[in-house]
């Protein structure tokens, strides 16, 4: 059995991090190009907001959603090349993200839906690709369809999430961190 990642983290402290789900993103994120290593981390606090946290560096996580959760509808379509850059034969052997931002004012919180984060659930690469519908929004509000299906959605057994622990203290004292964003959404 392999040795687990120690990932250090200023949100979540340390994690603990199975070889094989740390994910690479070969050409970085946009605007984080030099940053190619990354995992996806639950934090367990009921809201369907993941993060997408940095192996290289500790101080940058993004917060992550699958698009599906609220906006059923929400499709990619990718070009052959874009297909063959991920090792993917079929769109439906990834999982797709889209990156959030999130204001003080909660209910302002917005998804790029122009620019999901793609990942092949087989071979861990990723890419964050520029999708070419131009009806797609760079920030799209949804956090009255997020509430919505807070409480409703469940995620589907063949729908792989990383499982992350934090390695010096129990999930739940790090769910709990300061400014988190479960303290935001449960205001509500």
């Amino acid at each position: 059995m392999e040795e687990p990642v120690n990932i250090n983290t200023s949100r979540f402290g340390n994690l603990e991090v199975a070889k094989n789900e740390i994910i690479t993103f070969t050409e970085g994120l946009l605007g984080f190009e030099h940053l190619k290593k990354f995992a996806v981390v639950d934090p367990g606090d009921q809201t369907l907001i993941l993060w997408l946290q940095s192996t290289e560096d500790a101080e940058t996580a993004f917060p992550i959603i699958e698009p599906k959760i609220f906006m059923p509808n929400y499709s990619v379509k990718l070009l052959p090349a874009e297909l063959n850059s991920l090792k993917l034969e079929n769109i439906n052997d990834a999982t797709v993200y889209s990156i959030l931002t999130i204001p003080s004012d909660v209910t302002n919180m917005s998804a790029n839906l122009k620019a999901p984060i793609i990942i092949n659930n087989k071979t861990k690469y990723a890419r964050q690709i520029v999708l070419q519908d131009s009806k797609l929004e760079v920030k799209y509000e949804m956090y009255m369809e997020l509430k919505k299906h807070i409480i409703n959605f469940s995620m589907s057994a063949t729908n792989p999430r990383t499982k992350v622990t934090t390695a010096d203290r129990p999930a739940a004292e790090a769910s709990s961190r300061k400014e988190s964003t479960a303290t935001r959404i449960n205001e509500l």
